[in-house]
C-alpha cells in the first residue's frame, strides 16, 4: 500500500509530537484547508453519481452505502439523515457496513478483510438491477468494499467508488470514480482526517443534490423535513412562515390541520387548499413540491390560508 498517497508520510507535519497544542492544531487546520479544493475537482463525477441516484429513485431503486471502519460510519451517518431531513422512507437508502451494527461504535477486527462477506452482506440487503451502490474506502483497497462492488456489478447495479486514491482497485472497479486527492495525512495513514472529511463532503453532496433534484426542497427550505421533536417543530414553523409569507399563528394552524406534516401544510398554504386536496396534489406529483404547486391555476401563488 505504500504507493498510495493516503499512506505516505506528510513532510508538512513532521515533528508533530514536538509541537505545542496550538502548533498541532495549526498543522491540522492547514491540511484541512485543501480538502474542499480536492472535492471541487471531482464535481463532474459527483454530478454523474447524483444523476444515477435520481434515476434509480425515479424507477423504484435503492441507494446503498458500503464501507468499513470510519468510511462505513460516514456512510451509515449519511444514510440515517435522509429520512428526517427529506421525509424519505428508510428503505430508500441503506448502509451496509463490515462488522454490522456493532461496528458503528466498536472496532470489529478483521471485518473488512473478507471480500466474500461484502458480497454476502450486500446480497442480504437486497441489491438488484436498477440500484446504486456507493463503495467508500479511502485507500480504495478494502476487500469488503471491493467484494460488495463486484457483486453489485454482477447484479446490474450502478457502482460508485468514493476513494482518495484515483488509481486504486476501487477506483478502477467502479462505474463512476469519485477520487478527491487529499494527499498524505497529517498523522500518517489516519484516513479519518482529510480523506474522511472529503468523504463526508461528497456524501453530503450526493444526498442533498439528489433530493433537490427530486423536488424535496423548495428554493433552499427543507419543506419535507420530519417534525419529530419540539426543536424541529419550531424549525418547521419558521420555515413555513418564511416560505409562504404567513404569520406564526397561521403557520401553526396549518401544521395542526396537516397533522404536523410540513410538506402538506406548505402545499395547503401555497395553493389555498385543504389537507385532502393538498395531499392529492402531493401524491400526484410523487412528493415533488414544485410539481404539486404547478397544478394550481388560481391566484398569484401567495398563501391565503386562514387561521382559526
Amino acid at each position: 500500500m505504500k504507493h498510495l498517497k493516503t499512506e505516505q508520510r506528510n513532510p508538512r507535519s513532521r515533528g508533530l509530537d514536538r509541537k505545542s497544542t496550538l502548533g498541532i492544531l495549526r498543522v491540522l487546520n492547514r491540511e484541512d484547508a485543501g480538502v474542499a479544493s480536492a472535492v471541487r475537482r471531482e464535481l463532474s463525477q459527483i454530478a454523474r453519481a447524483v444523476d444515477e441516484i435520481v434515476c434509480a429513485f425515479q424507477n423504484g431503486g435503492t441507494l446503498f452505502y458500503v464501507g468499513a471502519g470510519s468510511s462505513g460510519r460516514f456512510g451509515a451517518l449519511d444514510a440515517a439523515e435522509w429520512a428526517p431531513t427529506f421525509g424519505t422512507p428508510r428503505s430508500m437508502v441503506k448502509a451496509v457496513m463490515a462488522g454490522g451494527a456493532r461496528a458503528l461504535q466498536h472496532a470489529v477486527e478483521g471485518a473488512e478483510d473478507s471480500a466474500a462477506n461484502g458480497a454476502r452482506d450486500l446480497a442480504k440487503a437486497g441489491v438488484k438491477r436498477g440500484d446504486v451502490v456507493v463503495g467508500i474506502a479511502a485507500s480504495g483497497t478494502t476487500p469488503y468494499v471491493l467484494g460488495a462492488l463486484k457483486f453489485a456489478r454482477q447484479r446490474g447495479a450502478v457502482t460508485v467508488g468514493l476513494t482518495s486514491n484515483s488509481r486504486s482497485p476501487l477506483a478502477l472497479l467502479a462505474h463512476i470514480r469519485i477520487a478527491p486527492d487529499t494527499g498524505p495525512e497529517a498523522l500518517s495513514g489516519s484516513t479519518r482526517l482529510k480523506a474522511g472529511t472529503a468523504q463526508k463532503m461528497v456524501l453530503n453532496m450526493l444526498s442533498t443534490a439528489a433530493m433537490v433534484r427530486l423536488g424535496k426542497v423548495y428554493e433552499n427550505w427543507m419543506v419535507h423535513m420530519s417534525l419529530t421533536n419540539e426543536k424541529l417543530r419550531k424549525r418547521g414553523g419558521r420555515i413555513l412562515e418564511e416560505s409562504t409569507g404567513v404569520d406564526a399563528a397561521t403557520a401553526r394552524h396549518a401544521l395542526r390541520q396537516a397533522g404536523h406534516e410540513l410538506p402538506l401544510a406548505f402545499v395547503m398554504l401555497k395553493t389555498r387548499s385543504d389537507a385532502r386536496q393538498a395531499r392529492r396534489r402531493l401524491a400526484a406529483a410523487e412528493g415533488n413540491i414544485r410539481r404539486a404547486l404547478k397544478s394550481d391555476r388560481g391566484g398569484d401563488g401567495r398563501a391565503k390560508f386562514k387561521g382559526n
